[in-house]
């Protein structure tokens, strides 16, 4: 366990690959040439006489077909602010009622794999963090990162959303999430990013000992002689390489005492981050929740000083 100063001070050793931006580049270019082909169904027996809640698909990567939830206030008639909703790694989508009775137009998505986006890409839990690790262009999280993506163009398509007004939010994984879609979609109008997982891979399986990463453990215990090939690939996918891409406003926060994604991380990642408009809060007692009893206010005034 690291003590406070070499929390805030850990340099981790992930190296960025001199092809990461190129690698990118041709994924998003094949995930833009994807038709959204949306569908939206309004489930009476989830809305409320404040917010409507919608059933949502769309296809994304390689024509996965993913789900999610999609939820407006009922009766609004101006352009909203939008949210993507992120989840975590064995979570499924929540229905965000909540956020938008505040005013948002929210969708939260289940990457494939995911409840409802699992009949046609299905590896389970555990397993999604080590399929098809060994090649880059293959791995399970290459499709699950531009599932993101694509769920932002649904929001960027949406006519009752601004545009110019839509955010990211997600911990855990959805915070890891949240720091690729920020990284590869420049419209992102603010990125808040909680207790991230998905960044310095090499050292969070070290750091952690708990799954999600220990699957990266138990995997190289049974292929050793693939370990060049899995750290090969993790670079590629690593959080620390998107974050110098991200220039709007990002709210990073994580739990000093989290066994899960290691608080060093976050603090690497913070640094990272490209914008200079950036806020971090470490809540110490606090493990993997991040302070959730302290950061839902944070939470709130961000995005309201950045949505309106």
């Amino acid at each position: 366990m690291l003590n406070r100063s070499d929390i805030e001070s850990f340099v981790p050793r992930a190296r960025r690959p001199a092809d990461f931006d190129s690698f990118w580049a041709d994924v998003l270019e094949q995930t833009r040439a994807v038709q959204l082909r949306p569908q939206l169904e309004r489930v009476p027996l989830r809305s409320t006489p404040e917010v409507d809640v919608f059933r949502v698909h769309f296809d994304s990567l390689d024509l996965v077909r993913i789900a999610g939830w999609y939820c407006v206030p009922a009766g609004a008639s101006e352009p909203l602010p939008g949210m993507l909703l992120l989840p975590g790694y064995i979570s499924d989508p929540p229905i965000p009622r909540r956020m938008a009775a505040s005013g948002l137009a929210v969708l939260s998505i289940g990457p494939r794999g995911k409840l409802g986006s699992n009949s046609q890409f299905n590896p389970g839990y555990p397993g999604l963090l080590t399929h098809n690790i060994v090649d880059r262009n293959t791995y399970a999280y290459r499709g699950f990162y531009m599932d993101a993506v694509k769920a932002f163009e649904f929001l960027m398509t949406r006519p009752e959303v601004d545009a110019g007004r839509i955010a990211v939010q997600g911990a855990s994984q959805g915070g890891g999430l949240s720091v690729v879609t920020a990284a590869l979609c420049p419209e992102v109008r603010a990125a808040v990013i909680g207790v991230p997982y998905l960044c310095a891979f090499r050292d969070s399986v070290e750091l952690a000992g708990t799954n999600p990463y220990q699957e990266i453990s138990d995997y190289l215990r049974l292929y050793p002689d693939r370990a060049d090939a899995v750290w090969n690939t993790l670079e590629y996918f690593d959080g620390l390489h998107f974050a110098p891409l991200i220039r709007c406003p990002a709210l990073v926060y994580v739990g000093l005492q989290d066994n899960v994604c290691p608080p060093a991380t976050g603090y690497a990642l913070y640094r990272t981050i490209a914008s200079k408009n950036k806020a971090f809060r470490a809540f110490d007692g606090y493990g993997h929740d991040g302070g959730r009893h302290g950061h839902n206010g944070m939470i709130d005034d961000f995005l309201a000083q950045h949505l309106g």
